[in-house]
Order: C-alpha cells, then structure tokens, then sequence
C-alpha cells in the first residue's frame, strides 16, 4: 500500500513538473504585439524585432498605425502587448482622459519637435497675422505652444503649460505678432504647410513627409526637453519576463548607434 502511495504521490508530482515546464515553454514562445506608428519609429522596431529574437529569444510581432490615438486603445484592450511611440506627458493625459491602465516599462528616444514653413526661412520673417498650426492633441499642443513661447513668439498665462496643466490657444496672454493659430490632426501637420505659413510638427510625422528636422525646422525644440519616447505595457505586466527582455532589446548597443547613424540628431537614443 504504501508503494503504491508513493507511487501515485511521484505520479502527480511529476505531471505537475511537466505542465510548468510547458506552461513556461509556452510563455516563452508567445508572440509579443508591439503597436507603433509608421515612419522612423516603424524603423527602428524591425531592428528590435530581429535584436529580440536573436538575443533575447523573443518573439515580435510590429503592428503600425497611422494615428496617436489606436495604438493607446489597442493595447489598453489586450489587442497589443506593447506600444511604443508616446512619450510620457501624453500617456498621462490619455490616461487621465480614458481611464487606462497603462504604464511606461522603459525609455526609447527623445525626438525634438520643429516649426517648419515652405515660405520662410527664419521665425522672425513671420509677419504679422501669420498662420500657424499645432497639433490638437492636449499634450502636443502643449508642448508645441511651449517651443513657440520659448522662441518668444507668444507669451502663455502664468501656470500654463506646466505641473500638468496643458496648455491651449485659449491660454495665450500675448501674442505680438497676432498669430492667428489652427488645432489640427497631428498626422495632418505636414500636409497643410502650403496652407500656413508655418507648423509645429512632430518628428516622426517630419521624416515621414521627407522632412529633415536638423535641415528643414527653422526652430527646435531643446536637445534637453524631457518628452522623451517610451514603450508602454499594460499595468499589470510590467514585471512580466518578456516585458524587461523587450525592453533590453531595444536598449541594445545596436539599436542605439542605429538610431545615431539613420536619424543624425532627428532623433536621439535616451538609454
């Protein structure tokens, strides 16, 4: 009897060891969905990708989009494991906005938004009454009102644009020139330059219109601004395996002094 027990006790034990091997082999064959949007982010993924694979024993599935808007929703919604093209000012405010559980897991690139024109070639030739555009989403508007008050175009209310309280055109306290500025899609940004006189537009959308920030902007924003990119997961799996092996595939030496060589200064490796 007591054979037989013990037996039955090894019996059990040893399908239990089995199962949490298959369990653990199976999480590690898991396809991790990585949403992102097309252009130089899109670009840098394939690299991850084959990084993650190569040395992390990850596998990456890219998903582009042509929006700020699914990625945060898809991921949010278990369609996507991860998401990377936000920095962290508009993962809060979308956060805030649509209740989200969603947190960064690690730093990607910090890409410095630009006022570009097709029309002139310096912000002080603007005149007076110029067109302007800026991205209607609440933290990139913000942070594009910013780059202009600080290219000392326009003056914002005292507490606008900072401690969380993003700022809009409603917050403007001086305006010399009188510039009469548009909300528009951030997408669309590139697309209406032959419609204003100039627009603030972020990177990603820049280099994708075959812009070249370093080039083209006749403003920069800082090298130092603190909106840099990041890669955002669900709450709850931010300490999963595969999240830390995802993040160190993208903060891999290669992927760094590939951001360095494609991108020279457009965008910089904040890792």
């Amino acid at each position: 009897m007591k054979r037989r027990s013990l037996l039955k006790v090894f019996s059990v034990l040893a399908t239990g060891a089995a199962l949490t091997l298959s369990a653990g082999a199976h999480a590690e064959d898991k396809v991790i969905k990585v949403g992102t949007v097309a252009g130089p982010d899109s670009e840098v993924w394939q690299l991850v990708q084959k990084v993650a694979k190569e040395k992390e024993g990850l596998t990456v599935k890219v998903i582009e989009f042509n929006d700020y808007v699914q990625p945060n929703a898809a991921l949010d919604s278990g369609d996507l494991d991860a998401n990377s093209f936000q920095h962290q000012p508009y993962l809060d405010s979308q956060v805030k906005q649509r209740g989200y559980k969603i947190v960064s897991a690690g730093l990607t690139y910090i890409s410095p938004m630009g006022v570009y024109s097709k029309k002139f070639k310096a912000l002080k030739d603007l005149p007076q009454g110029a067109k302007l555009a800026v991205p209607n989403d609440p933290s990139n508007e913000n942070r594009a009102l910013l780059l202009l008050q600080t290219q000392g175009l326009i003056k914002l209310k005292a507490g606008a644009g900072t401690g969380g309280n993003n700022a809009t055109v409603l917050d403007i306290a001086d305006n010399p020139k009188k510039l009469k500025i548009s909300e528009l899609d951030a997408a669309q940004l590139p697309r209406v330059l032959s419609d204003v006189d100039a627009a603030v537009v972020n990177t990603n959308y820049a280099l994708a219109a075959n812009l070249q920030p370093t080039k083209d902007a006749i403003a920069l924003e800082s090298l130092t601004s603190p909106y840099a990119n990041l890669i955002a997961v669900r709450a709850k799996d931010k300490d999963q395996p595969w999240v830390k092996k995802l993040v160190k595939a993208y903060q891999s030496p290669e992927v760094k002094e590939f951001i360095k060589k494609q991108f020279k200064g457009s965008m910089v490796a904040s890792f």
